[in-house]
């Protein structure tokens, strides 16, 4: 069995989605209730491969919400404690959605493996970030060129270049895609310097320098709300994959020679009985889910209960091969553009 734990994106859904589920407490709780609230096994589904096998899976939502983002404890907490619940319920191997994974990374809690009673044990989880890197690798692949976008000749900027899955992003880039040059943005100056010497190439730039340069915007950072972009100092045409979270770059972007993306989204091959996509603005939520969640699913299907993504930079080109062809043999495909309307659609593995 495989699961997934997750959250609301606000806590007004995750107020709404309690009082849809029958948990009139929580529906009608201010956000200290929130605080203290268990985390909730929502549901179990099945999904069938293309391959034809069958798994189980269940959906955890740890009662986070984004508005406790300030409050160290209470965050560490949820996600520790959404993790003591899936190992207790003999779960195989559970991916981190959304905010869990980043406080688990931000804040380190591999040092904290000692939950009450409960040792939890690292190879029962995943971040899922080696899928999700691959995935919006392929997004870049497939929709750069129906822009129009010759990536041999064009510049890649990839904001929050440092990360997990920005870096990972980077070495694929330089290594497997063969773009004409890499634009590397991030906060931490000696990060950059190490990731350029690694890559043997790229130039590191601030945000406000690399966005007018590049065909193609990587975005893996957190979007800052105060952000604002000019579309019209944008290259035309310009693809821009949205892999960040929460995934609301196409509102700070207005222009028509601008395409947003959101990225590290893929579409399975059949319906999946489940709720928990309805609440993520999924444009088809039984069919589409987060790269990361796929992950866990992928683990499952290929018999693999180990922590595949974990730490930070640990993403090699390998394991990003292994799971990508595993996705496409198992039904999924990434979202992409249809390039007469330029509207979101699953593109064929």
């Amino acid at each position: 069995m495989f699961g997934l734990i997750g959250h609301s994106s606000s806590f007004r859904d995750a107020r709404n989605t309690a009082r849809d589920l029958g948990f009139e407490d929580l529906a009608e709780g201010e956000l200290d209730l929130w605080c203290s609230a268990p985390p909730q096994l929502v549901e179990s589904f099945e999904v069938t491969s293309s391959t034809g096998k069958t798994i189980e899976g269940t959906y955890i939502d740890s009662c986070f919400v984004p508005e406790m983002l300030s409050r160290f404890k209470t965050a560490t907490r949820k996600v520790q404690n959404a993790m003591e619940l899936a190992q207790k319920r003999g779960i195989n191997i559970t991916a981190l959605g959304g905010f869990t994974s980043i406080i688990f990374e931000n804040f380190n809690l591999a040092k904290f493996q000692q939950i009450r009673s409960t040792l939890l044990q690292w190879d029962r989880f995943t971040t899922g970030n080696t899928h999700t890197a691959w995935v919006i690798c392929r997004q870049v692949e497939q929709n750069a060129p129906r822009l129009g976008i010759d990536l041999k000749a064009a510049k890649v900027a990839v904001v929050g270049a440092t990360g997990d899955i920005g870096s990972a992003v980077c070495r694929w880039m330089a290594n497997k895609t063969g773009v004409a040059e890499l634009l590397l943005v991030a906060r931490q100056q000696q990060r950059l310097e190490d990731l350029r010497e690694e890559l043997g190439g790229g130039r590191i730039l601030t945000l406000e320098q690399a966005l007018p340069e590049a065909d193609v915007v990587v975005w893996v950072a957190s979007l800052p709300q105060t952000l604002e972009i000019d579309g019209n100092s944008l290259r035309k045409p310009c693809l821009m994959i949205d892999g960040g979270y929460p995934k609301n770059l196409d509102s700070k972007v207005m222009s028509e020679h601008v395409t947003v993306l959101k990225g590290g989204i893929v579409e399975f091959a059949r319906d999946i009985g489940w709720q928990m996509m309805t609440v993520a603005d999924m444009a088809n939520p039984r069919r589409q889910l987060f790269a990361c969640f796929a992950e866990a699913m992928l683990l499952e299907f290929e018999g693999i209960h180990t922590n595949f993504s974990w730490g930070r930079n640990n993403i090699t080109l390998e394991a990003m091969e292994q799971i990508g062809m595993a996705s496409i043999r198992h039904g999924f495909s990434a979202l992409g553009i249809d390039p007469k309307t330029l509207s979101p659609q699953p593109l064929a593995a």
